[in-house]
């Protein structure tokens, strides 16, 4: 059986991990397969990690929200969180463009292949 091959280094991991030392709720968007969930674990391998692929977490979630986010330690990373509504006084899509400071908010980062 072959060695796995060596995991490459992602560009975005800087923007990345400034992101995570000032924002409390860090978007990392990309295409299927593009290295989300293997960057999240690798920045950040002592945080609670939940992936709503697999059946109980996503079933919790889907029935009892208000108990599934209480169950949450106080840092987590959600894999695989495909519908989420989130708000705020600007647009995810403005944030990285606007004048105004809105560090504390939200980041966006988003992987490529």
């Amino acid at each position: 059986m072959d060695a796995p091959l060596p995991l490459l280094p992602r560009a975005l991991a800087p923007a990345v991990e400034e992101a995570l030392a000032d924002t409390p709720v860090v978007c990392l968007l990309g295409p299927r397969q593009s290295g989300k969930t293997t960057l999240a674990r690798r920045l950040a391998p002592d945080r609670a990690f939940v992936s709503l692929d697999e059946h109980s977490y996503h079933e919790t979630a889907a029935n009892d929200a208000p108990g599934f986010i209480a169950s949450l330690p106080d840092v987590v990373t959600l894999d695989e969180v495909q519908r989420f509504l989130l708000t705020g006084s600007a647009s995810m899509l403005l944030v990285p463009t606007v004048a105004e400071s809105l560090a504390g908010r939200m980041e966006v980062c988003s992987c490529t292949r």
